[in-house]
């Protein structure tokens, strides 16, 4: 590199700087990011090299006060592996015969009445900055052709790049449905009943759903391939702080007390908001070593065991496992474990109950599936129960504490006792023991 080490020099083996400056950030308007800086020799002070920085600018949400009286980002009760309806009720395209469609009012109430403990779901933001559920970065917007009133042309959009009235509009097809050349379907009469509609904000599934079912909520981001391809052919999404304060906002203002676990296949996103707000936590997502999905260029997002250490060097939750690389290593849950991360897991081999039975016995923490209401009858979650069960045990010792005959009773009936005798002072003490 033309640079050398003088014999005896106090700074050996420095041989050229580097200077990466807040300005450099704002220029590029975004926060995370490659920045490529010239080194500069520290002699001839001429460039000899280059070197790539990945950046990460975390800013505080503005207008919102975090503080200690709930912090759950850590937090996690051990209990047997929980339901989480995927989608809600489950996804359309994976159900042969769906009963409601995916990512709605109905399918979010139709899992929470077959004992779901969570749904999950992904949000992210219409054009006008609304908090909307949907699973694609894209949707389809039918057209039709001049004097022809039956065939249909379909058109993918980015959803980023429609307003919320824009998307209540929308009569819902899959970007698969590109592939397809009848689109009759399309020209069917529409759902006249809100809680059938796609695209619904996340305030209204706030208002909508029970609060004792809990929220996995997907944080929707873009992801770059190792082959240099992205997510919907999406290279470019909204500023990750500003997308990110405004569903936070949303989540932490409407919450009240139930249940809320993020997820992201971002890590950037994972890192923002374990930093960002101390209330909820949050759970890597990754598809591990897959022959199901394309590699991405991320390496933290490779492989499990990547995805663990990253977790583990963030101090979140835990990880959201692809179910593929689980079942060829189930130590990996144990493992994970270990070292203090909860697991749950995704994919389609969830929907074979052989395959929840055993990622059940091997210890998983939560179970991401389809068709809940197919594999479970009308009851009650696990959080319903518990409730249910607390609210007894208050009862009965409050029963306890009014009876006159109890010893926990004020004043107590000494009284009573001495009219009616020894025998019924030892019942007495026998219902009070009891």
């Amino acid at each position: 590199m033309g640079e050398h080490v003088v014999q005896g020099d106090t700074h050996p083996g420095h041989v050229g700087t580097a200077c990466l400056l807040s300005s450099s950030f704002a220029e590029s308007g975004k926060d995370n990011g490659v920045a490529t800086l010239p080194i500069m020799g520290r002699n001839s002070r001429q460039t000899i090299g280059k070197v790539r920085v990945d950046y990460l600018v975390i800013r505080p949400i503005r207008g919102l006060h975090c503080d200690m009286n709930a912090s759950f980002t850590r937090y996690w009760r051990k209990r047997s592996a929980l339901d989480v309806g995927h989608r809600g009720a489950g996804s359309t395209q994976a159900a042969k015969h769906h009963k409601v469609q995916e990512n709605t009012i109905a399918s979010f109430k139709s899992a929470a009445n077959h004992g779901a403990a969570y749904v999950e779901f992904d949000v992210h933001l219409s054009r006008d900055s609304v908090p909307i559920v949907y699973h694609d970065l894209t949707c389809c917007i039918a057209t039709k052709k001049k004097n022809d009133k039956t065939s249909l042309e379909l058109i993918e959009v980015p959803v980023k790049d429609l307003t919320y009235d824009q998307l209540q509009l929308l009569k819902l097809a899959h970007a698969t449905a590109m592939k397809s050349k009848d689109h009759k379907d399309l020209l069917e009469d529409e759902e006249e009943i809100d809680e059938d509609q796609p695209f619904p904000s996340l305030s209204q599934i706030f208002q909508a759903v029970p609060e004792n079912v809990g929220f996995n909520i997907e944080l929707k981001w873009i992801c770059q391939m190792k082959d240099g391809s992205w997510d919907g052919n999406l290279s470019s999404y909204f500023n990750m702080n500003t997308f990110l304060d405004i569903i936070l906002t949303c989540v932490l203002q409407m919450a009240g007390q139930r249940r809320i676990v993020f997820s992201c296949f971002d890590p950037d996103v994972c890192s923002m908001v374990r930093q960002k707000q101390n209330k909820y936590p949050i759970l890597f997502l990754t598809q591990g070593i897959s022959d199901t999905y394309p590699t991405l260029m991320d390496i933290r997002c490779q492989s499990t065991q990547v995805a663990m250490s990253f977790a583990q060097s963030e101090n979140i939750l835990g990880i959201s496992a692809h179910t593929e690389e689980l079942l060829k290593s189930p130590g990996l849950i144990r493992e994970a474990q270990t070292k203090g991360l909860v697991v749950f897991c995704w994919g389609e081999d969830n929907n074979d109950h052989r395959n929840r039975s055993t990622l059940r016995e091997q210890g998983i923490d939560g179970l991401i599936y389809d068709r809940i209401c197919d594999d479970q009858g009308e009851q009650s979650n696990v959080f319903k129960v518990e409730e249910q069960h607390s609210l007894q045990e208050v009862v009965s010792d409050e029963t306890r504490r009014n009876c006159p005959c109890s010893p926990y009773s004020m004043p107590p009936c000494s009284s009573a006792s001495k009219t009616q005798g020894s025998s019924s002072v030892e019942s007495d003490s026998g219902l009070s023991s009891s």
